[in-house]
């Protein structure tokens, strides 16, 4: 396989003339604050050829306001209600144009350079459907972030981690993973896709309303027949928990329905019918676990989660996004427990995780 560095080579003459349109979209709802902060390091990006919008989820704030008052050049789309991430963006990316969307969360600082190597190593392989920049602590910013850090890959359980990032640890960029890789997921903070495979397959499943709707879209598009890259030449820094805090009730919620959603919808239903009760196993253990350290939200969201997914299952399967074949080679998976290997085996880096001591 060609190195990274020899196709940004062969790519290096491209003009604006003939660049593929980007568009960065950024999803707001009352983020005031965050656009005033990192808009201009999103205006200073160097990539020519760009467009820069910002979907509106029915803000309260001034957000709109601020943007029409400053930045009169970036389109502004409405949308109808605080539609949350999945449907906000299938909603307004509708009215945006683009051959590639970035769907850039409103709490990133990105760097000058960033768009150029990613669209080089996209327009190198027309197989990539997606791909991340490498996601770094806006706070500490030699750390990797929890959104995606260097790469998101999944266990054979369906637990979600990345490459320099195992549950709420994250570990230190020494340069460690700064190759370009095929990955399972790319982070939805700062998510490079090609228009024409977004709508292809139908954006994102509107019943997760956030959280995992990422890791979902990337298994479908896996499952497409489409790849998922990390590209650590691009860095952005990532202030994270924007919206919902860490610990929000809400998001635990979310994260655990959503992520037996996601399995039921992708996994050949042979595997989703003993890993999906070997979850619940797990996720109540978690709950206990929690509840014992005083952590009594946590543990009644667990268990809604739990009661909502049986729900989606009976009686709203209809209402969700289904893979179009569930028989193609998926990449960044692992066929180990994080579970195991962190909790129990003490493992603490990606490396450690997957290696085979």
């Amino acid at each position: 396989m060609r190195s990274f560095a020899s196709r940004i080579t062969e790519i290096a003459p491209t003009t604006i003339m003939t660049q593929p349109l980007v568009s960065i979209v950024i999803l707001n709802w009352n983020g005031r604050k965050f656009l005033e902060q990192f808009m201009p390091s999103v205006q200073a990006s160097t990539y020519a050829n760009k467009h820069i919008a910002v979907i509106d989820n029915a803000s309260s704030d001034d957000s709109v306001a601020f943007l029409q008052a400053h930045y009169p050049n970036v389109q502004i789309v409405h949308n109808s209600g605080n539609h949350g991430f999945a449907k906000g963006y299938n909603e307004g990316l509708r009215f945006v144009k683009g051959d590639y969307f970035i769907l850039l969360n409103s709490d990133v600082e990105v760097t000058p350079g960033w768009i150029e190597p990613v669209i080089a190593l996209m327009e190198s392989d027309p197989t990539i459907g997606a791909c991340q920049p490498k996601f770094r602590q806006y706070h500490q910013r030699e750390l990797f972030e929890y959104a995606g850090a260097a790469g998101g890959m999944l266990d054979y359980l369906g637990y979600p981690l990345a490459r320099g990032r195992i549950f709420d640890l994250c570990e230190v960029d020494q340069g460690q993973y700064d190759d370009a890789i095929p990955i399972f997921w790319a982070g939805g903070a700062a998510l490079f896709i090609r228009a024409a495979v977004y709508f292809e397959l139908e954006g994102f499943d509107e019943y997760f309303f956030a959280h995992q709707e990422e890791i979902d879209l990337c298994w479908r598009l896996q499952l497409a027949g489409y790849q998922v890259y990390v590209c650590p030449q691009s860095v952005v820094y990532h202030v994270g928990g924007g919206t919902l805090p860490k610990g929000n009730a809400r998001k635990v919620f979310l994260n655990f329905r959503n992520n037996l959603i996601m399995m039921a919808k992708n996994m050949p239903v042979g595997e989703a019918l003993w890993k999906i009760p070997y979850r619940f196993l797990l996720d109540t253990v978690s709950a206990f676990k929690s509840l014992l350290e005083g952590q009594g939200r946590y543990f009644t969201a667990v268990f809604k989660a739990h009661v909502a997914f049986l729900n989606w299952w009976l009686f709203k399967q209809k209402q969700s996004v289904f893979p179009v074949s569930r028989k193609k080679k998926l990449q960044g998976y692992i066929l180990k427990s994080v579970v195991w290997r962190h909790f129990v085996n003490g493992k603490k880096t990606f490396a450690e995780i997957i290696g085979d001591k």
